[in-house]
C-alpha cells in the first residue's frame, strides 16, 4: 500500500482565510465547518492563496493533469516498493478518479513514467465517486486471481479543483467543509504473502434515491449535490448488505475484527456504528482519516485500510470489512482476511 498527499492546511485557517467570506450569506456555515470532524486537509489548490471558484472546466482539467501525475506516481511507486515489485511486473493497472479527465489518460502517462510494460493492461474507472475503490479492488483482485499476475489500483482525487462560486446552498457548504485531495494505491499479488486477502465484494444500489447525491459537470468545474437524507438511506441498507456479505461465508458480525468505513462525514460514521451495533472505538481509524485528511472521495477508504494495517488491527486469519458509499445511492462492501 502507499499514498501521497499535497500540502496541508487547517480547517480553521481555510475558514478564516476564505470560506467565511465565501459563505457569508449562510448563517450555519461556520458551524458546519467546525463540527465536520475535519481538522486538517491536503489540497493542490489552497483557496486562501488561490481561488479557483471562477475557473472554467478546461482550466481545471489542465491543472488536474499537472497535479495528478506526481501524486499518482509517488503513491504507486511507494506501494510497489512496499510489495517488493518492479513496475514492469504489473499485469493490470487500474485508476479510479471522478475529479478529472484527460486523454491520453493519467493511466497511460503514469504507466509510462513508472516504467510499466507497454503491454500492461489498463482500466480507468471514472465518475463512480466515493465508493469506487471497492469495485476497483474487486476488479483487480479478479484479474490477479484469474491471471496469476500482480495488479495495481490507484485512487486519485483532486476535489479542491472544484470549488464552486459563492452560494447559499447548504449542501455546497457541507461538501466544501469535508472534501480534500489524495492519491492512494494498493498492489495485489497472487501469493499468500502478508497483507489482506480479498475474499468477496458485494454491492447494493437504491435507484429511487439517485438524486440524493450527484456530481454534475458544469462550465465551472464539477458541482456536488448532497442531500441531508443520505444517512437515512444508508441506515436502511447497510445492515442488510453486511449481513449478506458475511452469511455467504458462514460468518457473523462477531467474526469481524476490523471495520474500514469510508468517512463520508460524522453522521455517516455514526449511522454505520449504530446500525451494525459496533462498540466504541471500532471506527477509530475512519474517524482518524476524517480528522487528519478529510473526505478524499475514492482514495479515503484505502487510507483507512492503510492505517489499520500499520496498527495491526486485525490478527492473521481474522476478517475485516471495508464499506464505501456514493452516488446511486450505492453501497459497496468488501470482505478481507488478514494473512
Amino acid at each position: 500500500m502507499g499514498h501521497a498527499l499535497p500540502a496541508p492546511y487547517s480547517q480553521q485557517s481555510v475558514w478564516d482565510g476564505f470560506f467565511a467570506r465565501h459563505f457569508q450569506d449562510v448563517p450555519l456555515a461556520e458551524q458546519l465547518f467546525t463540527r465536520s470532524g475535519v481538522r486538517t486537509r491536503h489540497t493542490v489548490a489552497n483557496p486562501v492563496y488561490e481561488d479557483v471558484s471562477q475557473w472554467g472546466t478546461a482550466a481545471r482539467m489542465e491543472r488536474y493533469l499537472a497535479e495528478a501525475l506526481p501524486l499518482g506516481k509517488d503513491a504507486v511507486a511507494t506501494a510497489l516498493a512496499d510489495a517488493g515489485l518492479a513496475a514492469a511486473d504489473v499485469g493490470l493497472f487500474a485508476v479510479a478518479s471522478c475529479t478529472g479527465y484527460v486523454t491520453p489518460g493519467v493511466d497511460i502517462r503514469l504507466a509510462r513514467d513508472l516504467g510499466m510494460s507497454d503491454r500492461v493492461r489498463r482500466l480507468f474507472v471514472g465518475h463512480m465517486g466515493c465508493y469506487a475503490a471497492i469495485p476497483g479492488l474487486g476488479s483487480v483482485a479478479d484479474f490477479t486471481a484469474a491471471r496469476g499476475r500482480p495488479s495495481v489500483l490507484l485512487c486519485l482525487e483532486l476535489t479542491s479543483l472544484h470549488i464552486q462560486p459563492p452560494t447559499t446552498d447548504v449542501d455546497q457548504v457541507v461538501a466544501h467543509a469535508l472534501f480534500a485531495d489524495a492519491a492512494a494505491a494498493v498492489v495485489l499479488q497472487p501469493s499468500d504473502g502478508p497483507g489482506f486477502e480479498v475474499v468477496d465484494v458485494v454491492a447494493q444500489t437504491d435507484p429511487s434515491t439517485a438524486e440524493y447525491m450527484t456530481w454534475d459537470v458544469t462550465d465551472l468545474g464539477f458541482r456536488m449535490g448532497l442531500s441531508p437524507r443520505v444517512p437515512a438511506v444508508l441506515a436502511r441498507h447497510v445492515r442488510g448488505v453486511v449481513d449478506e456479505l458475511l452469511a455467504a461465508h458462514d460468518l457473523t458480525l462477531s467474526d469481524v475484527d476490523g471495520w474500514a468505513v469510508h468517512p463520508g462525514g460524522r453522521r455517516i460514521l455514526e449511522v454505520v456504528q449504530r446500525r451494525l451495533e459496533l462498540p466504541d472505538g471500532a471506527l477509530e481509524h475512519s474517524y482518524g482519516v476524517l480528522r487528519d485528511q478529510g473526505n478524499c472521495s475514492s482514495a479515503t477508504v484505502l487510507l483507512v485500510l492503510e492505517r489499520m494495517r500499520a496498527a495491526g488491527t486485525v490478527e492473521p486469519g481474522r476478517h475485516l470489512v471495508a464499506l464505501a458509499f456514493g452516488p446511486g445511492l450505492t453501497l459497496y462492501a468488501a470482505l478481507l482476511r488478514a494473512v
